[in-house]
């Protein structure tokens, strides 16, 4: 069964709406932590999903690109054995030696846009790969974000339960800490 963050966060606040009915201002509090870290928990659920996307995606570019450098290497290294066969050829027929040294500087032109094809597409894919990275540590720290959220809200559910005030402020202390984790994703 998937994990739907939104459909997760509706809930949560459905409980705490019901225990919010009691009058009680310590519920009342905890009602309203509940509702504040289901929607945070939706929000790092949420944007874990689009990093994670945008990792995968970067990493997929990065990997076109390898082909196409390995494409443009092999295309260097094609015209370079053209290049010496022309030049062996020059030597072993002189009446068409003139032809076959033109041959050859023109593969020598070759290789150079076929070098810097690969480069530029090497290029590509090291930026690709640090982007796919960023993404990636992005998408680490939002899971962790959305996991203390979770457990906050577990805990302000036992807080309710139990009216233990000690509970309550552990579940905000993990809010706190999702909070950290949630900013530590974007800010750093």
């Amino acid at each position: 069964m998937a994990h739907d963050p939104a459909l997760d966060a509706h809930e949560h606040t459905e409980h705490a709406e019901h225990a919010a009915h009691e009058r009680d201002p310590f519920i009342s509090r905890v009602t309203i932590t509940v509702a504040v870290l289901a929607v945070l928990a939706a929000v790092a659920g949420s944007l874990e999903t689009v990093e994670g996307g945008k990792a995968l995606g970067a990493a997929s570019d990065a990997v076109l690109h390898q082909d196409q450098a390995t494409d443009a290497w092999d295309e260097f290294q094609a015209d370079g054995l053209k290049k010496y066969m022309y030049m062996i050829a020059a030597d072993s027929v002189p009446a068409r030696a003139a032809d076959y040294k033109a041959a050859a500087k023109r593969r020598t032109e070759k290789q150079a846009e076929d070098r810097q094809k690969a480069a530029e597409h090497e290029a590509e894919r090291d930026k690709l790969l640090k982007e796919s990275q960023a993404h990636e540590g992005r998408h680490h720290w939002l899971t962790g974000a959305a996991t203390l959220f979770e457990i906050g809200i577990a805990m302000s559910t036992v807080a309710i339960i139990t009216r233990r005030h000690w509970l309550w402020f552990i579940s905000n202390a993990f809010g706190l800490g999702g909070i950290v984790l949630l900013a530590r994703g974007y800010l750093f």
